[in-house]
């Protein structure tokens, strides 16, 4: 994609969320005018980069949705819920083509009928305000044309109306050499717009002119012609598609007598021209087509003839439409280009000098290592400019990772229209709230973050807000509300998701758990309610009693978990019944930037992301039990899962069974705790993790690499993957 296309894209992308974000505010309040006023500045300057870039369908289709929002603005029609999901269509198509741009690299070639079935649902919405169809919406102009010139317009294949501006002059457009460039053109009226004036007070330099015409040219060579006016054409085939040319079986016989002509000649080829131009004027005239039938039995040699037969059956055959361009089955959103901020860039260069200074300082030492001087000047000269080194570093990588992070209002920004859509589909009016859109993250952490909150914005809608009725049985307010927040913690970001539904019905979820063999009955007594709700993120559970396109098929809340926690973030959830339920994710700042601790299994040092660490110690071998083939021991009074890190990686243990003490870590995963035995603690570092390549992409239980100190490679673990 050249750099144009795509600032077009990145400039279009910002241009449709603002405007989807206003219509769904509009929706809400339809007399918020300020909402109104940047919606059509949206569209409208949409519709500006469409035509600087000449993609005319996409011009076309956001001229439509421009007028019809000018007639709202000046009172001619109102806001209805209907308007703004014409509007919210007309987004996802410009999505759509943005998509097909951003994959190809190129323009989409958009058949006109999808252009045209856009803009008829803004054309109803103007029969409505107006109270008749206005000329544009059903033309008249059409049918006037035809009239005028019946033999010419079943000849051809479009018909247009180009209405000049009245300004066109001083823009520098001439009307005139733009018809005059119209390939096939075979009919031409041109009228004033409005009635003259007397000549005396008739403007010059304003243009009073409509040009009607017909045209044996496709949709796109016309489209180029007006590609830089495409607002003031306005395109119909020439003839009407509820009205066929010619029946199906006359068009067979011209067809036949076509293929007659194209037989090689001999001393029967006379005889054929005569049967084949006397059965062609015998079919037109029985069609009454009259001037045709005059024309073909006025032709003189096959060559006429055949160019007489392929005039008339030209409209009768269905024109080829453009192809569609494949849309892709998924298409990466997330931005690919970042906007900086300009303080964040600058201080870049700042700590760019300041590496500078150190690095000569380095030199400065080495200088002073090779000219013999002493070994204590030396070593304090290096530990200065370590301690500097190290303090530059860590405010470099802090520089460098605020470049990557994005506020969670790409992600946010998602939802209102989601929320809107299935709450239609589901019956229940609900709304969302979003607070703390500002909160940034990392950027691979914002992807990843979509898919695990829309399985839960769909069970809230779908399972935890009730229906209208129990809604008001309960005093609860009509329209459910669902908060989206999200909030930094320290060197966390905080997600949530509350709903005012019914909560969570406990008993629900040991029923569904015992008849599905989650857990036995005896298990499930013993539980408390707070580790019954856990059992929601077991794979296939659902309390669902039938499967809806919203969900019920046991596919969501363990795939959230496990989403969630390749992040190395955590899911929890807190319900109470009749009152609603809280998701919340804990999620890190940024997983390109880890805190590790190295503990070594076997001769080999390894990487444990810091996050999972709940605790380390060192454990008396007596205290750990064996129950039938796994390991287990007691902490706190709960049991708690034991393998040991050098089995589990196939390598030799450094120590055998016979020590006293065992060393432990303790870690969580899924909200489950276990345990790994290695063979010695190491040091806590803050690494910079670089993802596994090539062959060893997407090696299980391994999070990354990243290099020691000494040059050696430290393989960072998944303990989520290796744990599972």
């Amino acid at each position: 994609m050249n750099e144009f296309l795509e600032q077009f894209v990145i400039e279009s992308r910002e241009l449709v969320e603002q405007a989807t974000a206003d219509l769904l505010v509009i929706e809400q309040s339809p007399d918020d005018t300020a909402r109104l006023d940047s919606v059509f500045r949206a569209f409208h300057t949409l519709k500006g980069a469409a035509g600087i870039v000449d993609f005319l369908a996409m011009g076309r289709v956001l001229h439509a949705t421009e007028s019809i929002l000018a007639t709202v603005r000046s009172g001619g029609h109102p806001m209805t819920a209907d308007l703004v999901g014409d509007c919210l269509e007309c987004i996802d198509a410009v999505v759509g083509w943005l998509d097909v741009i951003a994959l190809s690299g190129d323009l989409p070639s958009v058949p006109a009928t999808v252009a045209d079935a856009l803009i008829a649902r803004f054309e109803r919405a103007r029969v409505t305000e107006l109270g008749h169809v206005p000329e544009d919406v059903e033309p008249a102009w059409l049918d006037a044309l035809r009239a005028r010139h019946p033999a010419e317009g079943r000849r051809a294949r479009l018909a247009f109306r180009y209405t000049p501006d009245a300004d066109c002059f001083f823009r520098g457009d001439d009307p005139l050499a733009l018809v005059r460039r119209v390939p096939g053109l075979i009919a031409l009226d041109v009228m004033p717009r409005v009635p003259w004036a007397p000549l005396d007070d008739c403007d010059p330099f304003a243009c009073n002119l409509v040009f009607l015409a017909l045209s044996t040219s496709e949709q796109d060579e016309m489209n180029e012609v007006f590609r830089l006016v495409g607002d003031q054409v306005q395109m119909r085939p020439s003839v009407p598609e509820t009205v066929s040319a010619l029946p199906a079986d006359a068009v067979a016989l011209l067809q036949a007598q076509r293929q007659l002509l194209m037989a090689p000649a001999d001393d029967a080829h006379a005889g054929r021209l005569a049967s084949a131009r006397r059965a062609a004027t015998n079919v037109l005239r029985a069609c009454g087509w009259a001037q045709e039938a005059d024309a073909i039995a006025a032709t003189d040699g096959p060559a006429a003839l055949a160019m007489a037969l392929d005039a008339v059956l030209q409209p009768a055959e269905a024109p080829v439409a453009a192809p569609v361009p494949p849309q892709p089955e998924t298409v990466d959103r997330a931005a690919r280009a970042l906007r900086v901020d300009v303080s964040r860039i600058d201080t870049l260069v700042k700590l760019t000098g300041e590496l500078t200074v150190v690095k000569n300082a380095v030199g400065h030492a080495v200088r002073l290592a090779e000219s013999n001087a002493a070994a204590r000047a030396v070593a304090q000269a290096l530990k200065d400019q370590h301690a500097l080194l190290d303090r530059l570093v860590g405010e470099l990588q802090r520089s460098v990772l605020s470049i990557r992070v994005l506020p969670l209002r790409h992600v946010f920004q998602r939802f209102p229209r989601l929320v809107r859509e299935m709450a239609q589909n589901l019956g229940k009016p609900a709304r969302l709230i979003t607070e703390g859109e500002a909160t940034e993250a990392d950027k691979a952490v914002v992807e990843v973050l979509f898919e695990p909150l829309l399985h839960v914005v769909r069970n809230a809608l779908d399972h935890g807000i009730e229906a209208p009725g129990l809604r008001d049985a309960a005093g609860k307010p009509p329209i459910a509300t669902l908060r989206l927040r999200a909030a930094r913690d320290g060197e966390r970001v905080v997600v949530e998701l509350t709903d005012d539904g019914g909560g969570i019905d406990i008993a629900r979820v040991r029923q569904v758990a015992a008849a599905r063999g989650i857990a036995s009955i005896e298990t499930l007594a013993e539980m408390t309610d707070d580790e019954a709700v856990e059992l929601i993120f077991a794979p296939g559970f659902s309390t669902a009693a039938t499967v809806t396109d919203i969900s019920g098929r046991g596919v969501g809340m363990d795939a959230v978990r496990t989403s969630i926690a390749q992040i190395g973030g955590l899911v929890t959830i807190a319900s109470r019944r009749g009152e609603g339920t809280s998701i919340r994710f804990t999620l890190p700042f940024t997983v390109m930037m880890s805190r590790v601790m190295t503990v070594k299994a076997g001769d080999q040092a390894f990487g444990v992301p810091f996050e999972t660490v709940v605790e380390t110690l060192r454990l008396p071998r007596d205290r750990i039990a064996r129950v039938g083939a796994a390991e287990v021991f007691v902490l706190r009074d709960r049991t708690v899962p034991l393998v040991r890190l050098a089995d589990v990686l196939g390598i030799p243990a450094a120590r055998d069974a016979t020590t006293r003490e065992a060393n432990i870590i303790v870690t969580s995963v899924s909200g489950e705790l276990g345990a790994l035995e290695v063979d010695g603690f190491g040091d806590r570092l803050d690494v910079m993790l670089k993802p596994m390549e090539g062959l060893l992409a997407g090696m299980p239980g391994v999070a990354g690499t990243t290099l020691l100190g000494d040059g050696q490679v430290l393989i960072v673990l998944d303990l989520v993957d290796l744990l599972q």
